[in-house]
């Protein structure tokens, strides 16, 4: 594949968009979308980061889906039987499934898909580790042949977090997952244009004739996916005023994320709908477990008491509490697993000095603290400010490194200390979807090296994970989830920031935008 051409961010914003005059000659069948930050990465499988894991649902689909109510449905399978007790699975495909290059989705594809996915995936690495023999004896025909049941088997397949559980052709999921792919090869109901990517300032996407939708209603990642427009741009807008000026002069039509000192204005706009998403996420500030200060418990125990959830949030998302709320824990709150167990040490009064005597107690003695913060990313960035600006009244050492979100994300991978190029503390916000339980909750693992980025090592909070899956009913799951809530304020694997509900703006002539996560199929424009 050709590298995308680059271009520079002061060129981006000082030149006007290129978008308009093609815009203008294709009509109204183009979908202009102004996305929070730039996919620095493609692949959906090597990396957490929600903007590829949007890009991913365009291009790819799954065996199974998630609907609005974070129900499993079948979608590439037409679906199962299950045998012996619950340890044979059998999974059928759906028939007239093609890849974006016409070879025919066949079953051995999505072995290889499944297996590249796991092998980057700690729901997916659950899977397997209870897989006695992942097979494709037909085109259309997947078994798993299990070593004990394993009842959550379809929902790790039909998974909306990151990573996407995405089918791809085999000679694409044979290659290194960790390397990532160049090559955005799927049967989802985009297809991909390499050659016309901008880093830094655009993605294309051609709708796919090719797709094959199933039956029944459309509900956040499952049902029929149906595009009505022939392009999608993403224009990749760092400066949240002049994506803003942009939709209201009808350059763009739809942003993922208005910036909150633009929302007042949009919203007088009589052109332009802005709307806070059904969905709430949270945001993390995540330790690095490998390296000093973090890897001591004490540590990031003591800075519970400094972190004031509503100073983030009003920092990251404004005045408007309607679109956030503190006070959380572990799980999305209103949630079935939510509780108020064990976050006495996020409440109350907000005292530095006593944070100060807890860290001298605990052991810090000055070390330097590296706080990624991602400057073309707004929200992150104020998140990261408060970040310092809280580590620094309780007599910490800070460093802070900005720079893009794609650089962030890169960085965040490393596991050298500080002063070889790692990383002390990122901040960032992690779906809804994934905080609803263990299962999926990406910053709660807490397996070491297979963790998500700062790898804490909890055999308690693994223990509790395990636990969870095999209970019986929900009041046994809620009671264990009491016990991880405690146990995770004990361990800090992260610190809860707040939850938030993205407020996003469009022009008015575009209607059904599904609900959740930016999702592409759908919606309409006026004329289109």
């Amino acid at each position: 594949m050709t590298p995308p051409a680059r271009v520079s961010r002061r060129a981006l914003l000082v030149a006007p968009l290129a978008a308009p005059g093609l815009a203008a000659a294709q009509g109204s069948r183009v979908l202009r979308f102004v996305p929070q930050a730039d996919v620095a990465v493609l692949d959906p499988i090597v990396t957490t980061a929600t903007i590829t894991s949007v890009h991913g649902y365009a291009i790819f689909d799954t065996l199974y889906a998630t609907d609005a109510g974070y129900d499993v449905q079948p979608q590439m399978a037409a679906g199962h039987v299950i045998e012996d007790e619950g340890r044979r699975w059998t999974l059928t495909l759906r028939e007239g499934l093609v890849f974006h290059d016409g070879e025919k989705v066949r079953a051995r594809d999505c072995v290889a898909s499944i297996r590249r996915w796991a092998s980057r995936d700690n729901f997916g690495a659950d899977l397997m580790a209870a897989t006695d023999e992942l097979s494709a004896p037909d085109d259309r025909t997947i078994v798993f042949r299990l070593k004990r049941p394993f009842p959550l088997l379809s929902r790790a397949l039909g998974k909306v977090t990151a990573p996407m559980p995405a089918m791809m052709p085999e000679r694409l999921a044979t290659q290194d997952a960790p390397r990532g792919l160049s090559e955005m090869i799927g049967s989802g109901p985009w297809r991909f244009v390499p050659e016309e990517r901008l880093s830094g300032a655009r993605l294309v996407y051609a709708k796919f004739d090719g797709y094959r939708p199933r039956e029944g209603q459309a509900s956040r990642t499952a049902g029929p996916k149906l595009v009505h427009f022939d392009r999608m741009e993403w224009n990749i807008i760092p400066d949240t005023s002049t994506a803003a000026a942009a939709l209201q002069r009808g350059e763009v039509d739809w942003l993922e994320a208005a910036g909150i000192d633009s929302i007042p204005l949009l919203k007088r706009s009589r052109d332009v709908v802005v709307t806070a998403v059904d969905d709430r996420s949270i945001c993390v500030l995540r330790f690095n477990h490998l390296h000093p200060p973090f890897d001591n418990p004490g540590i990031r125990r003591a800075l519970l008491g400094a972190v004031e959830q509503s100073d983030f949030m009003t920092a990251g998302y404004g005045e408007d509490r309607s679109t956030w709320n503190d006070g959380i824990g572990t799980f999305l709150s209103g949630t079935p697993m939510a509780s108020d167990a064990g976050l006495e040490p996020l409440r109350g009064r907000r005292d530095p000095e006593a944070v100060k005597r807890a860290l001298a107690a605990a052991g810090y003695r000055g070390e330097k603290v590296v706080v990624l913060q991602a400057n073309d990313y707004p929200t992150l960035r104020a998140l990261a400010e408060v970040s310092a600006d809280m580590l620094r009244k309780v007599g910490m050492t800070v460093d802070v490194v900005a720079a893009d979100w794609g650089t962030v994300t890169q960085r965040r991978g490393s596991r050298e200390p500080v002063d070889k190029g790692g990383w002390s503390i990122f901040v960032t916000g992690v779906s809804g979807a994934s905080v609803l339980d263990p299962v999926s909750h990406l910053a709660l693992r807490a397996n070491g090296p297979g963790a998500w980025f700062g790898w804490p090592d909890s055999p308690r909070l693994e223990a509790l994970r395990r636990d969870w899956m095999a209970a019986p009913d929900l009041a046994t799951q809620q009671g264990l989830a009491r016990d991880i809530q405690r146990q995770a304020m004990q361990d800090v694997p992260y610190i809860p920031l707040g939850e938030y509900a993205r407020v996003m703006a469009h022009r008015r002539n575009i209607t059904d935008i599904p609900t959740g996560q930016s999702l592409f199929w759908g919606v309409k424009k006026s004329g289109a």
